[in-house]
C-alpha cells in the first residue's frame, strides 16, 4: 500500500481546459444556444409582428401555399379572397408571408 501512494501523487491532473463537466456542459449550452434557440425565437418575433400587422388589401400566402387578398381582419381569423372570387376564411396563425406591391 505505501508503494502506490508516490505512483498517485506523481499522477497528472488530467483535464487541461475542458477538463471540468460543468464548464464543458455549459459550453455546449451556449454553442446550443447561438446555432438553435436564439434563431428559432427572432424568427417567432418576426411571425408575431406580421400577424399583428395584417390589413385588409394586404396580398398574402398561407403556409399551405395559397395566395389572396385579405378582405377582412378579425381578432382570430382573417378573410382571404382567392382567384374567382372565393373568399375563406384562415386562421391568423396560419399566414406564412405578405406579399409586396409590385411597382
Amino acid at each position: 500500500m505505501l508503494t502506490l501512494l508516490p505512483l498517485a501523487q506523481a499522477a497528472p491532473a488530467g483535464g487541461g481546459l475542458f477538463g471540468n463537466p460543468l464548464l464543458l456542459l455549459g459550453l455546449l449550452f451556449v454553442v446550443m444556444w447561438f446555432t438553435m434557440i436564439r434563431p428559432q425565437t427572432k424568427q417567432a418575433k418576426a411571425h408575431r409582428e406580421l400577424i399583428a400587422g395584417l390589413n385588409k388589401g394586404d396580398k398574402v400566402v398561407t403556409v399551405g401555399g395559397i395566395h389572396g387578398t385579405i378582405r377582412q381582419v378579425d381578432e382570430r381569423t382573417v378573410l382571404v379572397e382567392v382567384d374567382g372570387g372565393t373568399k375563406l376564411r384562415i386562421d391568423k396563425g396560419k399566414i406564412g408571408a405578405t406579399l409586396a406591391e409590385p411597382a
